[in-house]
């Protein structure tokens, strides 16, 4: 089963006509090869994997390697190589600009800092993630929703190949994608902290209690998160607080990127482990929020709590607007105090209500229930 991702590949092609560098950033595994492939062949000359002795010998001397060359250049798993980013200053000002370098990697700007010092002003960075809910189709979305969004997970043959896979990837990530960041952290320490981090995704961060579970330092457990996070497996939600004479929440909540993932290291091996689970809730949250953040890539977001109870799963800014959303695994929501509180409280200009339902109603005025794929419009 192939997979298409036009949209994303019309990105990047756009994205190389306005700018000398180009980063494709996401994590792992996640189909920024496949994606580059399509690009620029992988036996071309102008194709450089940092993971093949080949390219690594090519790139004894990089400038002479790169100077000569005409078109698009590929640099795949350029955190391999991050020497690199001073040399594509030099080439990338260069007049008339005879290349320009596509760079993969699978970290985020802030872990591969010297992108963003070295090319200030001359890259763009363009982020991406296994397949969306809108590349596999509606009718897969709880097979996406419980394998996640990896493409080799979400294909394979079946539940158990795709458990394996994503245990595959665990270890893997853990003890050799880590540790090429310079990260001297035991595979077994994070593995527990991932562990543990289950348990609290779609729940307020609390580092002294995860340290007190783990006997780590509350620093420790922070750095643990803030790494992941950097390497794309979770999210910090974090939170939208204003003057409102109310007490608000001020910690972030956090979430696994992908489902698939969580869902492993909960135990939940198949469909109907995952709607059996009491964590399911929990799940269909975070996987809502993934997705509607991928889809709408909003200027910004947050939730917001208050200590009485008000709360709002996700608040969106976009293009000024402010977009309110709620994920409710439940066949018929209705409106709740709550939701009237966020509306007038955070002056929404709309509020959605994700179901896994198929039928949209509204529940007030700018207060509607839609399923996940209306508001992606992948209906």
């Amino acid at each position: 089963m192939l997979i298409k991702r036009p949209f994303l590949l019309k990105e990047v092609k756009d994205a190389l006509k306005r700018n000398r560098v180009v980063a494709l950033i996401g994590p792992r595994q996640c189909g920024k090869t496949t994606l580059a492939r399509e690009i620029v062949p992988p036996d071309s000359i102008n194709y450089f994997d940092l993971e093949d002795p080949r390219s690594l010998v090519r790139l004894d001397e990089p400038m002479t390697a790169f100077e000569n060359l005409q078109g698009v250049i590929v640099i795949d798993e350029i955190q391999r190589r991050p020497e690199l980013f001073p040399i594509l200053r030099v080439l990338s000002d260069r007049h008339p600009l005879p290349a320009r370098f596509l760079i993969l990697g699978s970290a985020s700007p802030d872990l591969l800092r010297q992108s963003s010092e070295s090319l200030a002003g001359r890259i763009e960075m363009i982020h991406m993630s296994g397949f969306a809910l809108e590349e596999v189709g509606v009718e897969l979305q709880n097979k996406h929703w419980q394998r996640g969004s990896f493409p080799l997970s979400f294909l394979a043959e079946t539940d158990k190949e795709s458990l394996l896979w994503r245990k595959n990837f665990i270890s893997t990530f853990l003890e050799r994608d880590v540790p090429q960041f310079g990260v001297k952290i035991p595979s077994a320490s994070l593995f527990r902290f991932w562990s543990v981090l289950a348990h609290y995704h779609g729940q307020i961060w609390n580092a002294a209690e995860a340290a007190r579970t783990l006997n780590i330092s509350e620093t420790t457990a922070r750095n643990y998160l803030d790494l992941l996070e950097s390497l794309f497996m979770a999210r910090q939600l974090r939170p939208w607080f204003t003057n409102l004479g109310k007490r608000q929440v001020k910690s972030p909540k956090v979430y696994f990127r992908d489902t698939g993932l969580l869902h492993y290291l909960l135990g939940i091996n198949s469909e109907r482990d995952l709607f059996l689970n009491p964590r399911v809730g929990a799940s269909w949250e975070g996987y809502v929020i993934e997705e509607i953040t991928k889809a709408l890539n909003p200027d910004e977001s947050y939730f917001w709590s208050t200590y009485s109870g008000a709360e709002l799963d996700l608040l969106l800014i976009k293009d000024g607007k402010r977009i309110g959303v709620e994920c409710k695994r439940m066949d018929a929501p209705s409106l709740t105090k709550s939701m009237q509180i966020a509306m007038q409280d955070l002056e929404l200009d709309e509020l959605l209500v994700a179901y896994p339902g198929r039928q949209s109603y509204p529940l007030a005025k700018n207060i509607k229930v839609l399923s996940l794929a209306e508001i992606l419009g992948a209906a």
